[in-house]
């Protein structure tokens, strides 16, 4: 076909190459003024633009929408090269639904690719995809691209959650992309998302999810999960430990989320800084109060005489519990009385697994074994005449029950 010539300067052209799915566009060379032909660059007279097909089966269109194909983009965010990509496209058998050669397929998914790291800078900061104007998106693409962009994998969230988003930790990806299995590309990207958001958000005032969201654009549950993410970091919990492995990702995201909502600043008070980020120093110092259940002799006894009258006949461990009651009681009290200390706080899911998750599956407790108990353990507290910290207690034994149920599974 002869070219199209077009007379004059041409400040900016966005081309497309389009066969069924496929396309070929780059803001990069049609500023130069130039197309690739079969490995060779022609450019054009000064003052023209040559188009230049060598096929018959292409045809030419000139438009300003920015085409993104969701598979290649999956692609590009799990960290394979183009070649890598192109392999994988050619298993899925592309060429043959669309007809078209290994080279349109070639250059084509080195466009998209083009593209990807073009959008890149803008999707470190959401609301700036949103707001500008060289790339023509429509906004249910732009949700994907930034829910796709900061998505990330379970196997990789499971080794850094708890750590510092440090240079050091950084470190460590070569060998957690190994285990996991995640591209050391992937890794990286996600790690620098959960630092990007740690540092957007550590400091600010109001909801974490709701800051989440706001900054970053986040549907309501990727920002529960990197609220989750921002927790751990802030509190350095230990989650890498051999005895917590069977925990999931989701296990430990439940158990931040009813944190956050009880035990950290934001619980009492929201003209705070750092009010979910933060556990309340106060509320952890009162706890020291609860000894009380376990020091007073009296109290004890009748705290078990109450426990046990009310479950007796309710629970297939009813003798192991009457047995164990003061130790259960003691590991109950012991964990909140330490929490001022911030290593007892990191290892706050090691003492749940060490003191109660093993045990109850040694003795074969039930998961509603478990809940009977800790709900009438709870309750019965709060008809003791003598134990005056009711609204403490409820605050402590509220998120510790519904931790604790969580995390009891095989």
């Amino acid at each position: 076909r002869k070219p199209m010539a077009a007379k004059g300067r041409v400040k900016r052209l966005y081309s497309s190459l389009r066969l069924s799915q496929l396309s070929v566009s780059s803001p990069e060379v049609s500023r130069r003024g130039c197309w690739e032909q079969r490995n060779r660059w022609r450019y054009p007279g000064q003052g023209d633009l040559a188009l230049w097909v060598m096929t018959n089966n292409l045809d030419i269109f000139v438009g300003n929408t920015t085409l993104i194909d969701e598979e290649v983009y999956q692609l590009w965010l799990d960290g394979y090269s183009v070649n890598d990509a192109v392999t994988l496209r050619l298993r899925s058998g592309i060429l043959e639904q669309t007809g078209a050669t290994v080279d349109v397929l070639q250059s084509d998914t080195m466009d998209h690719y083009r593209t990807f790291y073009m959008l890149e800078r803008l999707l470190h900061s959401p609301p700036k995809l949103l707001n500008q104007l060289l790339f023509q998106i429509p906004p249910y693409r732009q949700t994907m691209l930034i829910e796709r962009y900061y998505a990330f994998d379970e196997a990789f969230v499971r080794e850094v959650l708890g750590k510092k988003l440090s240079k050091g930790t950084k470190k460590d990806l070569d060998d957690i992309s190994v285990k996991t299995g995640v591209t050391l590309k992937s890794c990286r990207r996600q790690f620098d998302n959960f630092k990007r958001v740690f540092k957007a958000v550590e400091e600010l005032r109001g909801s974490l999810v709701e800051n989440i969201q706001q900054h970053f654009l986040l549907s309501d549950r990727l920002a529960r999960d990197y609220a989750a993410i921002v927790f751990f970091a802030n509190s350095r919990f230990e989650t890498g430990k051999k005895k917590l492995q069977y925990l999931t990702f989701e296990d430990f995201a439940y158990c931040a989320e009813q944190m956050i909502q009880n035990w950290t600043l934001g619980a009492v008070d929201t003209n705070v800084d750092d009010m979910d980020v933060d556990l309340d120093k106060e509320f952890l110092q009162g706890l020291k109060e609860l000894k009380i259940l376990i020091t007073d002799k009296d109290l004890l006894d009748l705290h078990k005489s109450l426990v046990c009258t009310s479950l007796r006949g309710k629970i297939s461990v009813f003798n192991e519990m009457e047995a164990n009651f003061k130790n259960l009681s003691r590991a109950l009290i012991n964990i909140a009385s330490k929490l001022t200390h911030s290593k007892d706080v990191r290892d706050f899911f090691v003492d749940l697994v060490e003191k109660f998750v093993e045990p109850f599956r040694s003795d074969k407790w039930s998961p509603n074994d478990v809940r009977l108990f800790l709900t009438q353990y709870t309750v019965c507290a709060h008809t003791l005449d003598a134990f005056r910290h009711q609204v403490l207690w409820e605050r402590y034994m509220g998120t510790l029950k519904a931790c604790l149920l969580k995390m009891y599974h095989d």
